[in-house]
């Protein structure tokens, strides 16, 4: 009795295999993948944070040096008057000034002076455009225009307030009278290109 299809007790026993076309995915290919991404998340957070940390910096940085705009702009006003007042007494009147008066003077010229030392000490610079330069709309602002055909067009030809910056910004644009009918200024020099 024996059945040619029965295997022998010896011969070993094949489990059902599905089709041979479509092999199981290797677990290190899946784990490569899950690698590599991890790798990139981690990445892009390590990225990320650096960029944070930059800006953070440049922030602080900004804090510090703009924090105190608008109480530099108060005190502007400050400057402004007591130079105002130094300059409305000519030099007649301080040569005949008794030696009490000519020390006041002195001492509101001293105060001057070490308001705008305490300024600068602190970002905050002086800006007073020499006559005859070329008008720049970012750190100057035309009152008014003077007829004057010896300078030459669109340069400043008078300084009615002296402007200020703090850091890089302007913190108040000069004042300044514009000269108009005179020849063309001559154009600003283009920035040097060292990417030849």
């Amino acid at each position: 009795m024996t059945d040619t299809n029965v295997p022998p007790d010896d011969a070993p026993v094949q489990p059902d295999q599905p089709d041979a076309a479509a092999p199981a995915p290797k677990p290190s290919t899946s784990l490569d993948r899950e690698l590599a991404d991890t790798k990139d998340r981690l990445l892009r957070a390590l990225a990320d944070m650096e960029n944070l940390r930059k800006r953070t910096e440049r922030e602080v940085a900004d804090a510090r040096l703009y924090g105190v705009t608008a109480f530099a702009r108060d005190i502007l006003t400050v400057a402004d008057n007591m130079h105002r007042a130094l300059t409305a007494l000519d030099a007649e009147l301080r040569d005949t000034a008794d030696t009490g008066m000519k020390a006041l003077l002195d001492g509101v010229e001293l105060t001057e002076r070490e308001l705008l030392n305490a300024l600068e000490k602190h970002g905050v610079k002086r800006i007073e455009p020499p006559i005859g330069q070329k008008f720049d709309p970012h750190r100057h602002q035309a009152m008014y225009e003077i007829e004057d055909l010896s300078a030459p067009a669109g340069s400043v030809i008078q300084v009615v307030q002296a402007g200020y910056l703090l850091g890089e910004r302007v913190l108040r644009p000069a004042l300044v009278a514009v000269a108009k009918g005179g020849p063309k200024a001559p154009p600003a020099e283009p920035p040097a290109n060292d990417n030849n």
